[in-house]
């Protein structure tokens, strides 16, 4: 009787492989190593918050070691619920003690039991690690839904404005960002047009909640007949009621377009100073405005105008693109993007838009972003 054929080799390595690009999601090793890097550095920061860096001086090397690792044992408990602490002490305890042999005499025999106080600890490190992944799938899963909405609250496509060519694009630091922008027709029509950037100190949801708030209420006031410096002195009042005494605050570049007449308004409300190149690639700056949104109450912003004409750029950013860092923490700095605007001069905003991110990418390397990226560009044609 002929005994059953082994299955084919390449029949178990294609299940491995399937297997491999499930777990791995198509990433190559460098790339799964870089990304572990970056958790790793991720939640260093996270943690090491929590370390009163003042106590280290004076410390020996090893007291320095013993005094950081126990701040961090006590970060990453505070982090737990008080059942979900215990299950963690109980399961270290194990870990390390929880072995060792157990003699009962009962006088007829002697029975020795051997207890594996490392099993049960594993035991109960998996059912913790299980629960905190449940929360982790529970919280990304609102993440999502909030990007999602964020996503919608936002501009998909640039629209068509006479006289002006636009581009426009965003990276959260997080699932959700707290950078806003948006180019649209304050009064229904293409007589005037609204362009925003802005950016709400703090990251993720904190920051994406008041992002959410600061376009409701940038839309709603936009369609009132008034001036631009009452439109941002209107939208700081509503921003001073939520700002938590000025904790939460928005820097923002708000501007207003007539392409009859090709005069454009601004107000700088602490935000960075966009760039404006002109044709002949003379540089100017939007600095005219006033304090970010949120901070001073009743603050009677300033307003200027000037007029574009063919072949001028408006170049709007956040702090995320200038302030990008590489691993030797050099920030990407505005000298580097007044480069590609001078060199991009002659393209459209998609293919400066374009130039400028792969530039920023190339800079940054595996560096993990720390903050919001957003960057408007506009064309005068």
């Amino acid at each position: 009787m002929s005994s059953p054929a082994s299955p084919p080799r390449h029949a178990a390595n294609s299940k491995f492989d399937r297997f491999w690009q499930r777990v791995t999601e198509g990433m190559e090793l460098r790339q799964l190593w870089a990304q572990f890097r970056s958790d790793t550095r991720a939640s260093y920061r996270f943690y090491s918050k929590e370390i009163d860096s003042s106590q280290l001086s004076g410390l020996s090397r090893g007291r320095r070691f013993l005094y950081i690792t126990e701040q961090f044992f006590w970060a990453i408990l505070g982090m737990l619920s008080p059942a979900r602490r215990i299950i963690l002490l109980v399961a270290l305890v194990l870990l390390l003690f929880g072995g060792g042999y157990y003699h009962n005499n009962t006088g007829h025999e002697e029975t020795t039991v051997y207890f594996n106080g490392s099993f049960f600890g594993g035991v109960l490190m998996f059912a913790l690690l299980m629960l905190e992944i449940g929360d982790r799938v529970i919280m990304k899963r609102d993440l999502q839904i909030a990007k999602e909405i964020q996503q919608w609250l936002l501009p998909a496509n640039p629209p068509v404005v006479p006289g002006l060519e636009v581009a426009f694009t965003t990276r959260p630091a997080n699932t959700v960002a707290g950078d806003f922008y948006d180019v649209f027709p304050r009064d229904g029509s293409n007589s005037h047009w609204l362009i925003a950037c802005a950016d709400v100190a703090g990251k993720s949801m904190p920051a994406a909640l008041l992002m959410a708030s600061f376009q409701a209420s940038l839309k709603t006031l936009s369609t009132t007949n008034v001036a631009l410096s009452d439109l941002a002195a209107a939208m700081n009042h509503y921003a001073c009621s939520n700002s938590q005494q000025g904790r939460r605050f928005t820097t923002a570049f708000l501007a207003e377009y007539e392409p009859a007449t090709r005069t454009f308004s601004y107000i700088n409300a602490g935000h960075n100073n966009p760039i404006l190149r002109r044709a002949s690639g003379e540089l100017q700056r939007f600095d005219v405005g006033g304090v970010p949104l949120g901070i001073l109450d009743g603050y009677a912003y300033q307003s200027a105008t000037l007029t574009l004409s063919p072949g001028d750029w408006v170049v709007i950013f956040t702090d995320g693109v200038i302030e990008a860092e590489n691993v030797r923490t050099e920030e990407y700095g505005e000298e580097r993007l007044i480069q590609r605007i001078n060199y991009g001069a002659a393209t459209t905003p998609a293919q400066m838009l374009q130039q400028i991110m792969a530039n920023l990418d190339i800079f940054v390397g595996t560096t993990p972003q720390h903050d919001d990226i957003t960057c408007l560009l506009l064309k005068a044609v």
